[in-house]
């Protein structure tokens, strides 16, 4: 069944292996960006949330 566009964007973090949490990014962002399988990111916490950037991404 496909989501609502309301809630296309709405995530659910999940448990891998027995310390690590995933969460699926929505295709079309990642698409749109240029990302691939395997790609490095990097994950930088900010108030109220974390941003995920391209690793050869300077800014």
């Amino acid at each position: 069944m496909r989501r609502k566009n309301t809630e296309e964007n709405i995530r659910k973090i999940t448990r891998v292996g027995g310390t690590s949490l995933s969460i699926t990014l929505p295709i079309e962002e990642t698409r749109a960006l240029g990302w691939k399988e395997k790609q490095r990111v990097v994950v930088k916490r900010i108030k109220g949330g974390l941003i995920i950037r391209d690793f050869r991404n300077k800014k």
